[in-house]
């Protein structure tokens, strides 16, 4: 495309797209329904042809745009862990000086570094192909479809495990979908600096499927989290933490994009998109961690078929 006819196309990045966009990436990035499947379908939806057309482009002002998002998200959850990173810094620091896995931030540091290094070699090989392919309105919808399936499966097999076990009793007057089951009658979790190592990088591969669109990195990790034995808010704590390095590299890796010819006539909006997807990230981890102290991922399950099933039929 020439350079004026896509300076022409950039220019149609309103900073009301940018700031919507912005908060939809912040909040569908953590919450376990699919950021990338959200941003194809919500400007299809809302008619934005300028957006829903970059997203499958091989280069586009939008993947550019994209760069200041995945940053001001990261950015907000490394501020809200920040004491969390702090520790697992120190972790790392005293992990290769004594070369000891013995205290909880060494243990935890070396999953979050083992875990990501699948989906970073995956990612850096696959990820430009699998979107420009899968990222279109009707495949988004199938895959968010399946992402609710995925969430509720976890569950089910959550509960299973539990019953058989003898641990799960709904608290009495209380119907028990869609509540974790207290820490007194659910006394089976592991914690999360006891996941072995093999499991944090099963737990870790499993943000592969969040390649495609549809499919939520924070969705499957919990999902995987749950499934390794961890209770829902250990397995929201690790979802969390996993994500920071994989959005922050996404960003930085494309961030001379941002600066290129592909960045022209919509920087200042990236920046208002990127600080709106940041103040959305920390409202969402902040809620989304109180949620599942008491709470699981049935409520996203059934969102996620809704809307999934509801944009197949406008789709196809």
């Amino acid at each position: 495309m020439p350079a004026l006819s896509l300076i022409a196309v950039q220019a149609h990045l309103s900073y009301f797209q940018a700031i919507v966009m912005g908060v939809l990436q912040g909040v569908t990035e953590l919450f376990p329904v699919s950021s990338l499947g959200h941003s194809v379908l919500i400007p299809s939806l809302l008619g934005w042809d300028n957006l829903s057309n970059g997203q499958s482009n091989g280069e586009s002002f939008f993947l550019a745009f994209v760069v200041g998002l995945h940053v001001g998200t990261a950015v907000a959850l490394i501020a809200y862990y920040w004491r969390t990173w702090l520790g697992l810094t120190g972790g790392l620091i005293t992990s290769v000086r004594d070369r000891s896995l013995a205290k909880p931030n060494e243990r935890l540091i070396w999953l979050i570094i083992l875990a990501t290094i699948p989906v970073g070699i995956v990612g850096l090989a696959f990820e430009h192909k699998l979107r420009t392919q899968f990222a279109k309105p009707l495949s988004a919808a199938i895959f968010l479809t399946i992402n609710g399936l995925l969430l509720l499966a976890a569950e089910v097999l959550r509960r299973r495990t539990l019953a058989q076990g003898g641990r799960l009793r709904a608290p009495k007057g209380r119907h028990s979908r869609g509540m974790a089951a207290p820490d007194d009658e659910a006394t089976s979790f592991r914690r999360l600096d006891s996941l072995p190592l093999l499991r944090g990088v099963a737990i870790g591969c499993s943000q592969i499927l969040a390649l495609f669109a549809g499919i939520s990195r924070s969705g499957v990790t919990m999902g995987s989290g749950i499934a390794s034995g961890l209770d829902h808010e250990d397995a929201a704590k690790f979802s969390f933490l996993l994500a920071t390095p994989v959005i922050l590299a996404a960003g930085l890796l494309k961030l001379p994009d941002l600066f290129g010819p592909l960045g022209a006539g919509i920087r200042g909006q990236c920046i208002a998109g990127a600080v709106a997807a940041g103040v959305a990230a920390f409202g969402a981890v902040a809620f989304l961690v109180r949620w599942f102290e008491t709470r699981t991922l049935w409520p996203f399950g059934v969102y996620c078929l809704i809307a999934g099933g509801f944009c197949i039929i406008r789709f196809a």
